[in-house]
Protein backbone atom coordinates (compact mmCIF):
# COMPACT_ATOMS: atom_id res chain seq x y z
CA UNK A 1 0.00 0.00 0.00
CA UNK A 2 2.60 2.50 0.48
CA UNK A 3 4.20 2.27 -2.73
CA UNK A 4 0.73 3.27 -4.55
CA UNK A 5 1.10 6.46 -2.77
CA UNK A 6 3.83 7.30 -4.00
CA UNK A 7 4.26 9.24 -7.64
CA UNK A 8 6.61 10.77 -10.06
CA UNK A 9 8.28 14.05 -10.20
CA UNK A 10 6.58 14.09 -13.70
CA UNK A 11 3.17 12.77 -12.14
CA UNK A 12 3.29 15.46 -9.67
CA UNK A 13 3.95 18.35 -11.62
CA UNK A 14 1.08 17.29 -14.66
CA UNK A 15 -1.33 17.42 -11.48
CA UNK A 16 -0.06 20.90 -11.04
CA UNK A 17 -0.63 21.37 -14.44
CA UNK A 18 -4.20 20.54 -14.52
CA UNK A 19 -4.80 22.68 -11.21
CA UNK A 20 -3.48 25.82 -13.08
CA UNK A 21 -5.48 24.93 -16.04
CA UNK A 22 -8.04 24.85 -13.85
CA UNK A 23 -7.31 27.46 -11.62
CA UNK A 24 -7.15 29.72 -15.10
CA UNK A 25 -10.58 28.63 -16.41
CA UNK A 26 -12.37 29.80 -12.92
CA UNK A 27 -10.60 33.15 -12.41
CA UNK A 28 -10.42 34.45 -15.79
CA UNK A 29 -14.04 33.48 -17.31
CA UNK A 30 -13.55 30.84 -19.78
CA UNK A 31 -16.39 29.21 -19.10
CA UNK A 32 -18.75 32.32 -19.82
CA UNK A 33 -17.95 33.64 -22.48
CA UNK A 34 -20.80 36.05 -22.97
CA UNK A 35 -20.86 39.32 -21.53
CA UNK A 36 -23.27 42.27 -22.15
CA UNK A 37 -23.11 44.67 -19.39
CA UNK A 38 -26.46 46.50 -18.41
CA UNK A 39 -26.43 50.30 -18.10
CA UNK A 40 -22.41 50.08 -18.33
CA UNK A 41 -20.35 48.52 -21.41
CA UNK A 42 -18.73 45.38 -20.37
CA UNK A 43 -15.57 44.92 -21.70
CA UNK A 44 -13.47 41.58 -22.43
CA UNK A 45 -9.80 41.31 -23.13
CA UNK A 46 -8.20 38.66 -24.90
CA UNK A 47 -4.61 38.33 -24.34
CA UNK A 48 -1.21 36.15 -25.64
CA UNK A 49 1.73 36.79 -23.34
CA UNK A 50 5.38 35.81 -22.75
CA UNK A 51 6.78 37.49 -20.18
CA UNK A 52 3.75 39.21 -18.98
CA UNK A 53 3.60 42.70 -20.88
CA UNK A 54 0.68 42.07 -22.17
CA UNK A 55 -1.41 40.52 -19.39
CA UNK A 56 -0.25 43.67 -17.71
CA UNK A 57 -1.63 45.93 -20.11
CA UNK A 58 -4.92 43.73 -20.75
CA UNK A 59 -5.15 44.25 -16.81
CA UNK A 60 -4.73 47.54 -17.29
CA UNK A 61 -7.17 48.22 -20.17
CA UNK A 62 -9.53 45.83 -18.41
CA UNK A 63 -10.31 47.75 -15.41
CA UNK A 64 -11.96 46.17 -12.68
CA UNK A 65 -14.82 45.27 -14.37
CA UNK A 66 -13.27 43.35 -17.97
CA UNK A 67 -12.91 39.55 -18.01
CA UNK A 68 -9.35 38.59 -19.32
CA UNK A 69 -9.42 35.43 -21.51
CA UNK A 70 -5.83 33.60 -22.33
CA UNK A 71 -5.55 32.97 -25.84
CA UNK A 72 -3.33 29.89 -25.65
CA UNK A 73 -6.15 28.88 -22.69
CA UNK A 74 -8.99 29.28 -25.69
CA UNK A 75 -6.80 27.59 -28.57
CA UNK A 76 -6.36 24.45 -26.75
CA UNK A 77 -10.06 23.94 -26.33
CA UNK A 78 -10.01 23.30 -30.03
CA UNK A 79 -12.42 24.11 -32.58
CA UNK A 80 -14.70 27.61 -32.56
CA UNK A 81 -14.57 29.94 -29.72
CA UNK A 82 -17.84 32.49 -30.06
CA UNK A 83 -17.29 36.17 -27.62
CA UNK A 84 -19.72 38.03 -27.21
CA UNK A 85 -19.78 41.30 -25.51
CA UNK A 86 -20.19 45.24 -25.39
CA UNK A 87 -16.32 45.50 -26.32
CA UNK A 88 -13.61 43.24 -26.46
CA UNK A 89 -10.32 43.89 -26.92
CA UNK A 90 -7.19 42.08 -27.69
CA UNK A 91 -3.81 42.33 -26.51
CA UNK A 92 -0.40 40.60 -28.19
CA UNK A 93 3.43 41.17 -28.72
CA UNK A 94 4.46 41.36 -32.36
CA UNK A 95 7.08 39.42 -33.26
CA UNK A 96 8.81 40.28 -36.09
CA UNK A 97 5.88 43.07 -36.69
CA UNK A 98 3.59 40.08 -37.28
CA UNK A 99 1.35 38.60 -34.90
CA UNK A 100 2.09 35.20 -32.69
CA UNK A 101 0.95 32.17 -34.89
CA UNK A 102 -1.41 31.36 -32.10
CA UNK A 103 -3.23 34.96 -32.11
CA UNK A 104 -3.76 34.10 -35.87
CA UNK A 105 -4.86 31.04 -35.23
CA UNK A 106 -7.46 32.48 -32.89
CA UNK A 107 -8.54 35.32 -35.01
CA UNK A 108 -9.42 32.94 -38.08
CA UNK A 109 -11.53 30.87 -36.04
CA UNK A 110 -12.90 32.85 -33.16
CA UNK A 111 -16.67 34.17 -33.35
CA UNK A 112 -16.49 38.09 -32.25
CA UNK A 113 -19.49 40.13 -31.89
CA UNK A 114 -19.22 43.48 -30.38
CA UNK A 115 -19.92 47.08 -30.56
CA UNK A 116 -16.39 48.07 -30.59
CA UNK A 117 -13.19 46.06 -31.57
CA UNK A 118 -9.79 47.44 -30.78
CA UNK A 119 -6.66 45.85 -30.65
CA UNK A 120 -3.15 46.77 -28.82
CA UNK A 121 0.33 45.92 -30.06
CA UNK A 122 3.26 45.61 -27.88
CA UNK A 123 6.67 45.66 -29.32
CA UNK A 124 10.40 47.14 -27.80
CA UNK A 125 11.90 48.53 -30.36
CA UNK A 126 10.47 48.66 -34.15
CA UNK A 127 6.71 48.13 -34.79
CA UNK A 128 7.00 49.38 -38.32
CA UNK A 129 3.91 48.37 -40.25
CA UNK A 130 2.50 45.75 -37.29
CA UNK A 131 -1.05 47.38 -37.46
CA UNK A 132 -1.61 47.68 -41.10
CA UNK A 133 -0.53 43.58 -40.52
CA UNK A 134 -3.06 43.00 -38.00
CA UNK A 135 -5.66 45.23 -40.19
CA UNK A 136 -4.65 42.90 -42.87
CA UNK A 137 -5.16 39.31 -41.17
CA UNK A 138 -8.28 40.55 -39.18
CA UNK A 139 -9.98 41.99 -42.30
CA UNK A 140 -9.43 38.47 -43.87
CA UNK A 141 -10.58 36.42 -41.41
CA UNK A 142 -14.00 39.10 -41.39
CA UNK A 143 -13.32 41.11 -38.37
CA UNK A 144 -12.76 45.00 -38.61
CA UNK A 145 -11.12 46.52 -35.45
CA UNK A 146 -12.15 49.63 -34.89
CA UNK A 147 -9.11 50.85 -33.16
CA UNK A 148 -5.71 49.64 -33.31
CA UNK A 149 -2.51 51.23 -31.79
CA UNK A 150 1.23 50.16 -30.36
CA UNK A 151 2.57 50.43 -27.56
CA UNK A 152 6.02 50.55 -26.69
CA UNK A 153 7.30 48.15 -23.62
CA UNK A 154 10.77 46.53 -22.43
CA UNK A 155 12.18 44.87 -26.01
CA UNK A 156 12.70 41.17 -24.89
CA UNK A 157 14.70 39.88 -28.27
CA UNK A 158 17.31 38.59 -26.64
CA UNK A 159 19.83 38.33 -29.37
CA UNK A 160 19.83 41.88 -29.41
CA UNK A 161 19.22 43.28 -26.15
CA UNK A 162 20.88 43.05 -22.76
CA UNK A 163 17.56 42.39 -20.27
CA UNK A 164 19.21 44.05 -18.00
CA UNK A 165 19.94 47.10 -19.78
CA UNK A 166 16.64 47.56 -20.74
CA UNK A 167 14.48 47.82 -17.54
CA UNK A 168 16.25 50.63 -17.13
CA UNK A 169 14.99 52.37 -19.98
CA UNK A 170 12.30 54.62 -19.55
CA UNK A 171 9.37 53.95 -22.54
CA UNK A 172 6.83 56.04 -20.86
CA UNK A 173 4.54 53.04 -20.76
CA UNK A 174 2.07 55.01 -17.57
CA UNK A 175 1.83 57.93 -19.65
CA UNK A 176 1.00 55.58 -22.77
CA UNK A 177 -1.15 53.72 -21.43
CA UNK A 178 -3.18 56.77 -20.26
CA UNK A 179 -3.67 57.70 -23.45
CA UNK A 180 -4.90 54.64 -25.17
CA UNK A 181 -7.10 54.15 -21.84
CA UNK A 182 -8.77 57.36 -22.91
CA UNK A 183 -9.02 56.93 -26.40
CA UNK A 184 -10.82 53.40 -25.61
CA UNK A 185 -13.14 55.40 -23.00
CA UNK A 186 -14.18 57.98 -25.79
CA UNK A 187 -14.92 54.80 -28.38
CA UNK A 188 -12.33 56.25 -30.82
CA UNK A 189 -12.12 54.30 -34.28
CA UNK A 190 -8.65 54.74 -35.58
CA UNK A 191 -5.52 53.00 -36.63
CA UNK A 192 -2.38 54.25 -35.78
CA UNK A 193 -0.83 55.78 -39.19
CA UNK A 194 1.91 53.59 -40.80
CA UNK A 195 4.99 55.31 -42.75
CA UNK A 196 6.55 53.91 -46.03
CA UNK A 197 9.68 53.87 -44.26
CA UNK A 198 8.31 51.58 -41.18
CA UNK A 199 6.63 49.50 -44.73
CA UNK A 200 10.55 48.80 -46.05
CA UNK A 201 11.73 48.06 -43.11
CA UNK A 202 9.91 45.81 -42.44
CA UNK A 203 10.16 44.19 -45.92
CA UNK A 204 14.06 44.55 -45.25
CA UNK A 205 13.82 42.41 -42.01
CA UNK A 206 11.19 39.89 -44.02
CA UNK A 207 14.21 39.22 -47.19
CA UNK A 208 16.97 39.44 -44.62
CA UNK A 209 15.23 36.92 -42.23
CA UNK A 210 13.69 34.68 -45.11
CA UNK A 211 10.51 34.41 -43.06
CA UNK A 212 7.38 33.88 -44.94
CA UNK A 213 4.43 36.48 -43.77
CA UNK A 214 1.94 33.91 -44.07
CA UNK A 215 3.61 31.97 -41.18
CA UNK A 216 5.66 34.65 -39.44
CA UNK A 217 7.63 32.61 -36.71
CA UNK A 218 7.44 29.17 -37.53
CA UNK A 219 9.99 27.76 -36.01
CA UNK A 220 11.04 24.74 -33.67
CA UNK A 221 12.25 25.22 -30.60
CA UNK A 222 14.25 22.41 -30.72
CA UNK A 223 16.81 23.91 -33.30
CA UNK A 224 16.98 27.51 -31.85
CA UNK A 225 16.91 26.44 -27.73
CA UNK A 226 19.19 24.17 -25.73
CA UNK A 227 18.51 23.14 -22.25
CA UNK A 228 21.86 23.52 -20.02
CA UNK A 229 23.34 21.35 -16.98
CA UNK A 230 22.17 24.43 -15.10
CA UNK A 231 18.70 22.27 -15.16
CA UNK A 232 17.28 21.08 -12.14
CA UNK A 233 14.17 19.42 -13.46
CA UNK A 234 11.87 22.54 -11.76
CA UNK A 235 9.12 22.01 -14.47
CA UNK A 236 8.83 25.75 -14.96
CA UNK A 237 9.53 25.39 -18.60
CA UNK A 238 7.10 22.59 -19.02
CA UNK A 239 4.23 25.21 -17.57
CA UNK A 240 5.38 28.45 -19.14
CA UNK A 241 5.26 27.34 -22.59
CA UNK A 242 1.58 27.62 -24.70
CA UNK A 243 2.82 25.07 -26.84
CA UNK A 244 3.44 22.70 -24.38
CA UNK A 245 6.70 22.11 -26.20
CA UNK A 246 8.59 20.76 -23.10
CA UNK A 247 8.56 17.51 -20.60
CA UNK A 248 10.56 16.18 -18.35
CA UNK A 249 11.90 12.87 -19.50
CA UNK A 250 14.04 10.25 -17.54
CA UNK A 251 17.65 12.11 -18.84
CA UNK A 252 16.29 15.75 -17.80
CA UNK A 253 14.03 18.29 -19.84
CA UNK A 254 13.18 17.21 -23.24
CA UNK A 255 11.87 19.90 -25.61
CA UNK A 256 10.43 19.73 -29.44
CA UNK A 257 7.66 21.30 -31.43
CA UNK A 258 6.26 24.47 -33.08
CA UNK A 259 7.43 27.14 -31.09
CA UNK A 260 5.95 31.05 -31.16
CA UNK A 261 9.49 32.40 -30.27
CA UNK A 262 7.45 34.10 -27.22
CA UNK A 263 10.97 33.35 -25.04
CA UNK A 264 8.21 32.65 -21.88
CA UNK A 265 10.20 29.30 -21.53
CA UNK A 266 13.65 31.13 -21.40
CA UNK A 267 12.93 34.28 -19.48
CA UNK A 268 11.43 32.83 -16.63
CA UNK A 269 13.60 29.56 -16.33
CA UNK A 270 14.59 30.47 -12.71
CA UNK A 271 17.97 28.73 -13.19
CA UNK A 272 18.43 30.35 -16.44
CA UNK A 273 19.10 26.96 -18.20
CA UNK A 274 17.26 27.61 -21.29
CA UNK A 275 19.46 29.29 -23.94
CA UNK A 276 19.86 30.55 -27.31
CA UNK A 277 21.96 28.00 -29.80
CA UNK A 278 24.62 30.11 -31.92
CA UNK A 279 24.74 29.08 -35.50
CA UNK A 280 26.28 31.62 -37.82
CA UNK A 281 24.49 30.43 -40.76
CA UNK A 282 20.83 32.06 -39.58
CA UNK A 283 20.22 35.56 -39.16
CA UNK A 284 18.28 35.01 -36.16
CA UNK A 285 21.33 33.06 -34.14
CA UNK A 286 24.23 34.91 -36.09
CA UNK A 287 25.33 36.47 -32.64
CA UNK A 288 23.90 33.79 -29.53
CA UNK A 289 22.43 35.83 -26.77
CA UNK A 290 23.13 39.84 -26.06
CA UNK A 291 23.19 38.89 -21.81
CA UNK A 292 22.46 35.05 -21.13
CA UNK A 293 22.60 35.64 -17.55
CA UNK A 294 20.02 38.54 -17.62
CA UNK A 295 16.44 37.90 -17.79
CA UNK A 296 12.65 39.69 -17.91
CA UNK A 297 9.46 39.21 -16.65
CA UNK A 298 6.98 42.08 -16.15
CA UNK A 299 7.52 43.14 -12.25
CA UNK A 300 3.56 43.46 -12.41
CA UNK A 301 3.41 39.59 -12.78
CA UNK A 302 3.85 36.92 -11.37
CA UNK A 303 5.32 33.25 -12.65
CA UNK A 304 2.06 31.76 -11.94
CA UNK A 305 0.24 34.36 -13.79
CA UNK A 306 2.19 32.89 -16.82
CA UNK A 307 1.62 29.46 -16.28
CA UNK A 308 -1.98 30.07 -15.28
CA UNK A 309 -2.27 31.58 -18.83
CA UNK A 310 -0.28 29.29 -21.16
CA UNK A 311 -0.40 25.58 -19.78
CA UNK A 312 -1.22 23.42 -21.71
CA UNK A 313 -2.14 20.61 -19.07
Amino acid sequence: MEEDRKITRRSALKRMGLAITGAAVASSGLLSLTSCGKGKARRIMLYFTGTGNCLYVARQLGGADAELLSIPQLVKKGGSVEIEADEIGIVYPIYGHMPPNMVRQFIRKARLKADYLFAVLTYGNRKCNAVEIWDDISRSAGKRFDYISTLIMVDNWLPNFDMNEQVLIDKHIPENLRKITADLAEKKRWHEAVTEEERQQHQEFMQRTGMDAEKGFALRSEDYFTVTEACIGCGVCVSVCPHGDYELAPQGVRMQGDCEFCFACIQNCPQKAIQFLKNEKDPLLRNGEKNPNARYRNEHVSLMDIKMANSQF
